[in-house]
């Protein structure tokens, strides 16, 4: 017995496998495909969703941001969104130093529908700009030169 408990149990190399070097790739192409159709299904929601008819204009665009822009958007009925979240008013300049933490130097987006009424645009501009923003930019549809 003490014979068998000093050579390990059976002795020698008789026992022992060499090491397999295959890599076992289906979990990882099962994570890919995971992956890609996460990626697939939610990329198409990333875009602003209020429906705003904006006005059109012949300025040329500026360069996209690398980063997601923040948009405040104006629509038809005078309701006040930030990205597809609607917002009071009231609450539009609280909300926003909330959100911007440092961020004030950061270009943000007013889109305002066409419809709206000059004085409406120019007044959430003035509570954005009272939140701290500098950097406003309008959106609008390029027009089409004929």
């Amino acid at each position: 017995m003490a014979g068998s408990w000093a050579t390990g149990g059976g002795g020698g190399k008789r026992g022992r496998r060499g090491l397999a070097a295959e890599i076992n790739v289906t979990p990882l192409v099962d994570v890919m495909l995971v992956l890609l159709i996460v990626f697939m299904i939610t990329a198409p929601l990333l875009t602003t969703g209020v429906e705003v008819s904006l006005p059109k204009a012949s300025a040329e665009n500026l360069q996209a941001p690398k980063s997601q822009p923040l948009s405040v958007s104006l629509d038809s009925a005078g309701g006040i969104y930030i990205q597809d979240t609607q917002v009071d008013p009231d609450e539009l300049v609280s909300t926003l130093h909330a959100i911007a933490g440092e961020g004030y130097e950061e270009r943000i987006y007013l889109r305002a529908d066409e419809g709206v009424n000059y004085g409406q645009v120019m007044d959430v501009m003035t509570r954005m700009q009272r939140a701290g923003y500098r950097n406003i930019a309008l959106v609008t549809d390029p027009k089409v030169q004929q």
